[in-house]
């Protein structure tokens, strides 16, 4: 898959050097391999399309573009929630867990810690 994701990026640089831009400070490359698959997998129209940007300033294009602009920054923190999941153990509400996770689906991810939980902790205790 990630030969598939290589060759893509390689075919397509304006989406490579934006999905370029979403990587943190400090973020392996390991993590980050994985982060962008799952951002490329769920970008759908916020990633850029082949051909020049055309700019324009009526308010239904301003709009669109907030619009726009939540909708990555919401892809973004998925992105981020997914990884810390996998990469660092952490949990969020189930409803969150939920989305991430159906999100993922599909990237496999073979060299990822594995962590107790302190309720199964608990648990292996009583």
């Amino acid at each position: 898959m990630a030969q598939d994701v290589s060759e893509y990026l390689s075919q397509n640089p304006r989406v490579a050097a934006w999905v370029e831009a979403l990587r943190c400070d400090g973020e392996t490359d390991k993590h980050w391999r994985h982060r962008r698959d799952f951002l490329l997998r769920n970008a759908g129209d916020l990633a850029p399309a082949g051909g020049a940007a055309c700019a324009s300033t009526d308010e239904a294009a301003d709009a669109e573009s907030g619009t726009r602009n939540r909708q990555l920054q919401q892809l973004i923190s998925f992105s981020m929630a997914w990884a810390n999941h996998v990469f660092l153990g952490c949990r969020y509400p189930q409803k969150v867990m939920d989305k991430i996770l159906s999100m993922a689906e599909g990237i496999k991810v073979t060299d990822a810690p594995t962590y107790t939980t302190r309720d199964e902790l608990v648990a292996k205790k009583g």
